[in-house]
């Protein structure tokens, strides 16, 4: 089941809906999320002994914080409150949490100086998700002493300093160790570094839901936990035919390597057959890793035939045979940027319209070609092009850093321009379309960040798409799954250990995790 992702603003409209349209008064959301962090709290810490300062701003999120710190009070927790603000400054609903306490005889002090001795819980309520400029002043400072206790930190709805919308750190941030979010979780929890501030994070249900959204769509979308029912079921009448045929151009002779991982890789998403298009110094070793595949060489000196020109003519007959036979190509997989395999990247594009992969070196030879892009934009058949960041940045003219910094505008603009889904790889991959929601995949680890896993999700996607899946959900489902089977690797074999091989080794339990029981 998809879950939205909402950034700030979106976020905020959705309070306001459901306060003004579906008339849920506002403090009546407040207590509700207090009662969800408090119970989040209370799965950790018992009341008996246990001591929590709440760190509370001027805004909502301030209020949040105290009624959270109120209900940790009368549940028999010992609570004192830092009000960084005066009553004038603060919010109507946070001036009323402040004289609620009041009205208990709790302790609220106006200085974090004030607080001089050892807790058990930090509750950070001091900035909410509407943050946009750097913390500084009083709130940097308090962020500071935050971050310098020894004691358990939670977050009240997203670490303070922040960006809801990017996970930029704005200034200074807390660190936390539980962050207990509302409603939906937000952009910037999911992306780094925001993700690794939030520490566990609890999104609770405090009355907002899809019906808050009055029209207005959430942008993003992920999936999280198994995802049971995202493949479809195999006909119990199918042949190898009927799975699909996928035609894999990948692996100079320089590296074989991708050629076997990418061929592998279709295999076990489930096509029925391959045929692998590669340099003919890899004709042997693909054969023996992936010897249900059919192969197709290439050479440059005529080793297979009497001459050279006939040698090409050979397989260039075969090539076009291949193309004629297959339900779906994937291209780029360590071919090389030469001559031959920019020609095969042409014909791919401009010669048929079956739905195309294009990764790695195809990536970077299409950078290089505007018109060739013109032209892929105008195709009929699906494209899926898979880059990582530094691959993407040539692609859509810009450097590393601007494409991490712009990881969530930049995809959904060069699919607008290419008419194709892109699938920008990262620590958060991003597969983004030119109209409807993107999704943020937060499967995976860092342990997939080694040599040959994005020839594993290239083949992935292909195997999809050959047994008719869409090219926008054989890419969203292929992510998925390309995470899901890191995950499973890296508890068999450490994140420091893992191979690309250890990744297509897991393919099979993750879908079959994801199967309907």
């Amino acid at each position: 089941m998809k879950e939205y992702l909402v950034t700030a603003s979106q976020m905020k409209q959705y309070d306001q809906n459901t306060i003004n349209v579906h008339r849920m008064p506002s403090l009546l959301l407040m207590e509700r999320a207090a009662l969800v962090t408090v119970e989040a709290l209370q799965r950790i810490f018992e009341a008996e002994s246990t001591r929590a300062v709440v760190i509370s701003g001027s805004g909502n999120n301030g209020g949040d914080g105290l009624a959270v710190g109120r209900l940790l009070l009368l549940s028999g927790y010992s609570v004192d409150f830092v009000l960084l603000a005066e009553p004038s400054e603060c919010t109507e609903e946070t001036r009323h949490q402040a004289a609620i306490l009041q009205s208990y005889g709790a302790r609220i002090f106006g200085r974090i100086e004030d607080i001089t001795y050892d807790m058990d819980i930090v509750v950070d309520a001091l900035l909410g998700v509407g943050l946009s400029r750097p913390v500084t002043g009083k709130y940097a400072a308090a962020v500071d002493w935050i971050n310098e206790q020894d004691a358990f930190v939670c977050s009240i709805d997203i670490p303070s300093g922040i960006s809801a919308d990017t996970g930029e750190i704005l200034g200074c941030a807390v660190r936390a160790d539980l962050t207990v979010t509302y409603a939906f979780r937000k952009l910037g929890q999911m992306l780094y570094p925001g993700a690794e501030y939030c520490g566990r994070l609890v999104c609770g249900q405090i009355g907002i839901d899809e019906r808050s959204f009055c029209g207005q769509t959430p942008d993003w979308y992920t999936y999280q936990g198994i995802q049971k029912g995202i493949l479809r079921e195999r006909v119990p009448d199918g042949n190898k035919g009927t799975f699909g045929k996928a035609l894999v151009i990948a692996g100079s002779k320089q590296t074989c390597g991708a050629a076997m991982l990418a061929a592998k890789s279709v295999f076990r998403t489930g096509a029925g057959m391959v045929k692998v298009v590669t340099a003919i110094e890899n004709r042997d070793t693909v054969l023996q890793y992936v010897p249900e595949a059919m192969i197709v060489t290439y050479g440059t000196d005529g080793a297979e035939t009497e001459s050279r020109v006939d040698g090409q003519e050979k397989f260039w007959s075969l090539f076009k045979e291949a193309v004629s036979w297959a339900d779906c190509i994937l291209i780029g997989p360590g071919i090389g940027q030469g001559k031959m395999v920019k020609e095969l990247l042409v014909y791919c594009i401009e010669e048929n319209n079956l739905p195309l992969v294009i990764d790695a070196d195809g990536v970077n030879l299409l950078a290089q070609d505007q018109k060739l892009q013109a032209h892929m934009a105008r195709r009929d058949g699906e494209v899926i092009l898979t880059p990582h960041l530094g691959e993407f940045g040539r692609l859509y003219g810009c450097d590393t850093r601007a494409c991490k910094e712009h990881l969530t505008q930049y995809p959904r603009l060069l699919s607008e321009r290419l008419k194709a889904t892109i699938v920008c790889k990262d620590a958060r991959t991003v597969v983004a379309q030119e109209r409807g929601a993107s999704y943020l995949n937060t499967t995976g680890n860092a342990g997939m960040a080694t040599a040959g896993s994005g020839d594993v999700l290239a083949g992935m996607i292909a195997g999809l798409i050959a047994q008719g899946i869409s090219g926008w959900e054989a890419a969203v489902t292929g992510t998925y799954l390309h995470g899901l089977s890191g995950d499973m690797a890296a508890e068999i074999m450490s994140q420091d250990a893992m191979t690309a091989a250890d990744i297509i080794a897991q393919i099979p339990a993750a879908i079959k995790a994801c199967q309907q029981e």
